[in-house]
C-alpha cells in the first residue's frame, strides 16, 4: 500500500499537468468571409474629386476586385496579361484599387490606357479599407464575384488569365 500512494500522486499530479493546458484562441475568420459579397469600399477616382462605391459597379454583372501596387512588376504583368486579353473580360467589370501615391495610379492608369476600357475602374483606397478586409499578404490580390455580387475566389499574386476566367465558371455553372 506504501508503493501504491507515491503511483497514485503522480498519476492525479500528471493528470492536473495535462488538464492545465491552455489553447491558444482561433483566429477570427476575414472579414470578406464573414461578408461574402462586394464590400463597401469607398476609393477616390482618377479625377481627384468623386469616390467610386460599390453602387458604381454595374448590376449582374461578374466583378474583379483587384488590390495592386503601380510599382510592383507582377501588378504590372497581371495588368498587361489582362489588357492583352481584354476581350475575354468585357463582360466583367475590374476595379482596380490601390493604396499607394495618386501621382502613381494616375500613371500606371495612363501607361495601360486603362481609359479605353469603361469596364476597368480605378481609385485610391485611402481609408486602407481593402487590405485588412481581404487580409492581402501578397499582390496583385484578386477578389471574383458573380453576377449577384457574391464572392466565388480570391487569388494572391499574378495569376494566367485562363485562371481567372475559370474563376468565374468553376461556382457560376
Amino acid at each position: 500500500m506504501k508503493r501504491l500512494i507515491p503511483l497514485l500522486v503522480l498519476l492525479i499530479s500528471t493528470h492536473f499537468l495535462f488538464a492545465q493546458q491552455t489553447t491558444t484562441p482561433a483566429e477570427p475568420q476575414a472579414a470578406y468571409l464573414r461578408m461574402p459579397t462586394i464590400p463597401p469600399f469607398n476609393l477616390l477616382k482618377i479625377d481627384s474629386s468623386t469616390y467610386l462605391t460599390r453602387e458604381d459597379i454595374k448590376k449582374n454583372h461578374r466583378t474583379i476586385i483587384m488590390f495592386f501596387s503601380p510599382d510592383c512588376d507582377h501588378c504590372k504583368h497581371q495588368t498587361k496579361d489582362i489588357m492583352e486579353s481584354i476581350d475575354k473580360f468585357k463582360d466583367i467589370e475590374i476595379v482596380m484599387a490601390t493604396y499607394q501615391p495618386f501621382a502613381e495610379m494616375r500613371e500606371f492608369y495612363k501607361n495601360f490606357h486603362l481609359a479605353d476600357h469603361p469596364n476597368i475602374k480605378i481609385g485610391r483606397d485611402e481609408k486602407f479599407f481593402l487590405p485588412p478586409f481581404y487580409r492581402i499578404k501578397n499582390l496583385p490580390f484578386m477578389a471574383l464575384y458573380d453576377k449577384k455580387g457574391n464572392l466565388l475566389t480570391t487569388f494572391e499574386g499574378t495569376q494566367k488569365v485562363d485562371t481567372l476566367l475559370n474563376g468565374f465558371a468553376k461556382k457560376e455553372n
